[in-house]
């Protein structure tokens, strides 16, 4: 039988300068995987509340004292030997010039530039989460090409910078037409344009386009092998249920859209995750995944408290 790895619980707290770099440290020599970098923090106390535990850490670390902060991702990482329950926080506010205290390097970096950090392996799903906008927008209904491009132009002002499109009941000249629009919206806006479809005719008008990557619906998951795009694309995909969450994880999808959270008036009287049933299937997963249904802006708060990245919608963004 095999040994029950021993669990380590863990906080950790992104710091972000004005110019957007965020704070990562060298581990210092004698400790585990010395010389790799990570998101300064430390072990938790039995029973510590993690804001606390955050708190005295970057105090220890870097004699910074953390105002206020944010969930931003929640997982267990298993190393050979061990396994770490990593608790990531966004902070947002601190006094204090960071410090080395501990003879660490340390080092401010572009979110977009840390993969060429030499990362402890536990720190991937961070960088993502830390890329990812807290907000998706899939795009919904149209009257016209026009209405299109301008519901999603409007979209783009508002700071969308993550968009799927989405055509259900369309045939594949539909989708490339509407593609070809939605990248020429995006290109010039610093928005993500992902496409959303079968993952082979999605991946090929994603290439047309020069989209930024795809989002597989959940049907199509089982019968993914293999991360159907490069690791420099992204791929979001829709889950509603334990299983293919895992799915998620298992081809290396960057983040998930998991729901229905709430009622939706387009889905009256079906079954609904609720806030608590949102968290208990994200909670220990790898991967940023959005809350969808029935959520809104408004809900970034309880989203972040159940573990989640952002919302994504429809209705409450097109």
């Amino acid at each position: 039988m095999e040994k029950a790895r021993r669990v380590i619980h863990v906080v950790a707290g992104v710091l972000a300068d004005r110019d957007g770099r965020v704070l990562i440290a060298q581990r210092p020599a004698g400790k585990h995987l010395a010389g790799r970098w990570e998101f300064p923090g430390g072990k938790s106390m039995a029973d510590e509340p993690a804001f606390e535990a955050l708190q005295r850490e970057l105090i220890e670390e870097l004699g910074v004292q953390a105002r206020h902060a944010r969930p931003l991702i929640r997982y267990r990482h298993a190393y050979e030997d061990f396994c770490v329950d990593l608790d990531v926080w966004r902070v947002e506010s601190w006094s204090g010039t960071p410090e080395s205290l501990e003879g660490q390097a340390l080092d401010w970096v572009m979110p977009d530039r840390l993969a060429e950090h030499d990362l402890l392996p536990a720190d991937r799903p961070v960088v993502l989460a830390l890329l990812l906008p807290d907000r998706y927008l899939i795009t919904g209904t149209i009257e016209s090409d026009q209405d299109f491009r301008s519901r999603l132009g409007r979209a783009v002002q508002r700071g969308h910078k993550l968009v799927q499109l989405r055509v259900p009941g369309g045939t594949r000249p539909d989708l490339e037409h509407l593609a070809g629009i939605a990248a020429g919206v995006c290109v010039n806006s610093d928005c993500a344009l992902l496409i959303n479809g079968e993952p082979r005719v999605a991946v090929e008008i994603a290439l047309q386009v020069g989209a930024a990557g795809i989002h597989v619906p959940s049907r199509y998951l089982p019968a993914i092998l293999h991360r159907p795009v490069p690791d420099s694309a992204l791929m979001g995909v829709s889950v509603h249920n334990a299983a293919e969450l895992l799915d998620a994880i298992r081809i290396r999808a960057d983040f998930a859209v998991l729901g229905p959270v709430l009622p939706t008036p387009s889905h009256v009287g079906e079954p609904t995750l609720g806030w608590d049933g949102f968290e208990r299937l994200v909670s220990g997963k790898p991967l940023p995944v959005y809350a969808l249904g029935g959520v809104s802006q408004a809900h970034l708060e309880s989203t972040w408290r159940a573990g989640g990245q952002g919302v994504a919608g429809i209705s409450a963004f097109w």
